[in-house]
């Protein structure tokens, strides 16, 4: 099976890419990285699936050359790749020079492959001294990112081609203190409505020290999930924008407007922290270009209790390992609005879409037609963005390899390349193969 698109489809200078992130496939128990807070929850009995962590997760640490020639090898353009804060400051204040060594090979590499390195200096591992003072709850969390930032980019800012500062800030702050299911793992409102705050103050000030070190070509990077009403009442209809805000217009809004939805306000304003306003020229400064992680849809419904009050309700669509459903109409939707009503012509790249499936490797292959039915229509989306003038100049596949995802341990396959998890053999499947010849500027 193979794609119905290929490069010479596409405008000249469109860029195609894979990405990782730096907890999730290198390894953590190596290279003098310190604990971080997602080490503390794995351990917590019933936090991840099987009590799995990411202790080895690929040992990309170790096998980073035969990884980035992977990359090559798909004829990607663009490697996105994450730095972690615990490996780069141990304890969260003192550099290890290991990881500053590290993320130097790994930056030489791309370019000695002829890859555009594309850095995010946050997904997600926040080390376990900042955590034990707060994390994302304390303000001074942004000026701790300011100086990890500084760390790192002053090592291999001068030759990265983009970088963006936080993975998913929705991950970081609702998913990981409203709902509890991601780090720290907690469930309550008044840490949310800070953690969100400061997240984009870190986001902010990375920026910020990032300029200031000379640096171009910066972005952010926003999760998008498409919030549909669950039926036609007015109260669905009311729930499901308040789904969006959180989810969608809360952080798209803070770095493009330099203001907060009034629905979320209406929920989380008393929580926020006093003098939340005079931060948002600081958040809302200038970036290059903005980043679009997009998987899924979801239906919303009204629910009992407290604000935001509502509840997911089960889709009909065909659905993904992660019960998400497909439904590539939602790409399209985000590409559309968030062009018109936050970031004009700034360029615009889908940073990560991909799907988890129940690859089995058999006879030395993995034949994953759902995935590359997954990623031929989203691209079939984004070529319809395009053909109505929306300025997208990238789309990345996520993720390059089989690895550790977060509370779900490492059942649920995301890869392009199967990761044998007792060998760690790494096997391209037929996704990757299909995109190689898709991508061949042949």
């Amino acid at each position: 099976m193979n794609f119905s698109f290929s490069r010479s489809d596409f405008p000249e200078g469109f860029l195609f890419g894979t990405a990782t992130s730096a907890y999730q496939i290198e390894g953590h128990a190596f290279g003098g990285a310190g604990e971080t807070h997602w080490d503390s929850f794995a351990a917590t009995p019933g936090n991840v699936a099987k009590a799995e962590n990411g202790a080895r997760a690929c040992d990309h640490y170790h096998r980073w050359e035969e990884d980035l020639d992977l990359v090559a090898g798909g004829n990607f353009d663009v490697y996105r790749f994450s730095t972690s804060w615990a490996r780069v400051m141990p304890d969260g204040v003192n550099v290890n020079p290991e990881g500053l060594d590290f993320y130097d090979r790994l930056v030489d590499g791309l370019l000695e492959r002829g890859l555009k390195p594309a850095a995010t200096l946050y997904h997600w591992e926040l080390p376990s001294a900042l955590a034990d003072l707060g994390g994302w709850r304390n303000r001074d969390v942004a000026a701790w990112f300011g100086d990890f930032t500084a760390a790192i980019m002053g090592r291999i800012g001068d030759r990265v081609w983009s970088a963006a500062p936080i993975n998913e800030p929705w991950c970081v702050s609702w998913l990981s203190h409203f709902l509890g299911a991601h780090a720290p793992g907690l469930r309550d409102i008044r840490a949310t409505a800070r953690a969100m705050h400061h997240v984009m103050l870190a986001h902010g000030t990375a920026t910020q020290v990032m300029r200031d070190l000379g640096m171009s070509n910066l972005g952010a990077v926003c999760n998008l999930e498409y919030a549909q009403p669950a039926d036609q009442s007015p109260e669905a209809a009311r729930v499901a924008r308040i789904y969006d805000a959180i989810y969608n217009r809360f952080f798209l809004s803070g770095i493009f407007k330099g203001e907060y939805p009034a629905e979320v306000i209406e929920g989380l304003g008393d929580h926020l922290p006093e003098g939340w306003q005079d931060d948002m020229a600081l958040i809302s400064q200038p970036v290059d270009w903005c980043g679009l992680n997009y998987y899924t849809r979801k239906l919303i419904a009204p629910a009992p209790g407290p604000w935001p009050g509502l509840a997911e309700v089960d889709g009909p669509l065909p659905k993904t390992e992660m019960g998400w459903e497909i439904y590539p109409e939602g790409l399209h939707h985000f590409l559309t609005m968030v062009a018109r009503d936050f970031t004009g012509t700034t360029p615009l790249h889908v940073t990560e879409n991909g799907m988890a499936a129940p690859d089995r490797l058999a006879d030395g292959s993995v034949q994953d037609a759902d995935r590359i039915a997954y990623i031929d229509a989203h691209v079939t989306a984004l070529r319809r963005a395009l053909a109505e003038g929306v300025p997208v100049s990238g789309y990345y596949v996520w993720s390059l390899m089989d690895n550790f995802e977060w509370a779900l341990g490492y059942d649920k396959r995301f890869g392009l390349v199967h990761v044998d998890f007792d060998s760690l053999e790494r096997t391209p499947k037929a996704s990757y193969h299909a995109l190689a010849q898709a991508l061949s500027k042949d």
